[in-house]
C-alpha cells in the first residue's frame, strides 16, 4: 500500500480530529496521504491537500470518515478509477460503512498491509440528454431522482424499457435506485430492501397518481429511459446532489454501470443482521 485518501465531513470535528491521527500513523509508516483540498484545509492538513482533479492517480485505498452521505461524496471523488473505499461511520445510520470511529485506529496497519476483503457494488450510469447543466453522464453508487421542482404539480414521464414504451408515469417523481441504495430514498417511497449481493436496478414512483404504484426491479443489463413530458419541470438529483433542472423533450437513459464499485469489510457484513441491529428488530 503506498497511497491513501482520507475524506473526512468538514463540518464535524470527530471526522476531522480521526483524518488527522490517520494522517500522522500513515506517514510514519510511510504511505502517501492526500486529501481534497477543501477537507485537507478544514482539517488543517493543508501539507497533504491534493487537486481533485489528481486525486484518484495511483490510489490504492480512500477512507471516508463521516456518515452515508461523506461515502457517497468519496465515490463520487474517485470512481470511475478502481480505488477501494473503507467507510468509517461518524454519523447515525451508517449502512455503506464498515468501521466505527474507535476501530480506525486498529485496522489502519491492515489497510497499509492489504489485509482485508472488497464487496463489488453495482453503480448507476446515467445519460442525460439536455442542453441544461444537467446534461452529461453520471453515476451513482445509492440512486438518482427525478423529481418535481414546484409544490402542488404532478411530472409526467414517458417510460421506455430496453427501447419499448412502458407507460407514463404521473408522480411526484421516480426514483432509480441500485440495491445499496434500496434502503435510501427508495426506502422511504416503499420499495424494497434488496441485498447488495444482488445486481439490479430498482424503479420506485414517489407519491404516484396512478393505480400502478409498485417498484419494478429490473436486471442489469437492461435500460431504462425517461421522456420529461407536458411541460414538466425535473430537478435531477444523483446521489443526493441536485445537477440541474430537466425540461418538456430532455430524456434520461440509466442502466447498471459495466464496473462496481469497491467497498472495504474486514470480516464477513451480514446485511441481513446490520438491517436488524439498524431498525432495532427484536429476535421474536
Amino acid at each position: 500500500m503506498k497511497r491513501v485518501g482520507l475524506v473526512p465531513h468538514r463540518e464535524r470535528p470527530v471526522a476531522l480530529a480521526l483524518a488527522r491521527e490517520a494522517a500522522a500513523w500513515l506517514r510514519a509508516h510511510e504511505v502517501e496521504v492526500r486529501l481534497p483540498e477543501a477537507e485537507a484545509y478544514a482539517a488543517g492538513l493543508e501539507e497533504y491537500a491534493c487537486d481533485v482533479s489528481a486525486f484518484t492517480d495511483g490510489l490504492d485505498v480512500v477512507i471516508s470518515l463521516g456518515g452515508d452521505g461523506t461515502m457517497l461524496h468519496t465515490f463520487q471523488l474517485v470512481y470511475p478509477e478502481p480505488v477501494a473505499l473503507l467507510g468509517v461511520n461518524v454519523g447515525q445510520l451508517g449502512y455503506l460503512t464498515a468501521l466505527e470511529p474507535d476501530d480506525l485506529a486498529m485496522a489502519l496497519p491492515h489497510i497499509v498491509a492489504g489485509d482485508y476483503a472488497v464487496s463489488d457494488r453495482s453503480v448507476l450510469e446515467v445519460h442525460v440528454h439536455s442542453a441544461g447543466p444537467a446534461g452529461g453522464t453520471w453515476f451513482a453508487l445509492n440512486e438518482t431522482v427525478l423529481e418535481k421542482v414546484r409544490a402542488g404539480h404532478l411530472v409526467r414521464l414517458e417510460v421506455s424499457i430496453n427501447g419499448s414504451p412502458f407507460t407514463t408515469y404521473a408522480a411526484d417523481g421516480v426514483i432509480v435506485a441500485t440495491p445499496t441504495g434500496s434502503t435510501a430514498y427508495s426506502f422511504s417511497a416503499r420499495g424494497p430492501i434488496v441485498s447488495p449481493a444482488l445486481h439490479c436496478v430498482l424503479l420506485t414512483p414517489v407519491s404516484p397518481h396512478m393505480l400502478f404504484d409498485r417498484t419494478l426491479l429490473l436486471g442489469p443489463e437492461e435500460e431504462l429511459e425517461f421522456v420529461v413530458s407536458d411541460g414538466s419541470i425535473v430537478a435531477l438529483t444523483v446521489d443526493g446532489r441536485e445537477v440541474g433542472e430537466l425540461v418538456a423533450g430532455n430524456r434520461v437513459t440509466s442502466r447498471a454501470a459495466a464496473r462496481p464499485a469497491h467497498v472495504i469489510t474486514f470480516a464477513p457484513r451480514d446485511f441481513h443482521q446490520i438491517l436488524k441491529a439498524k431498525f432495532a428488530l427484536p429476535d421474536r
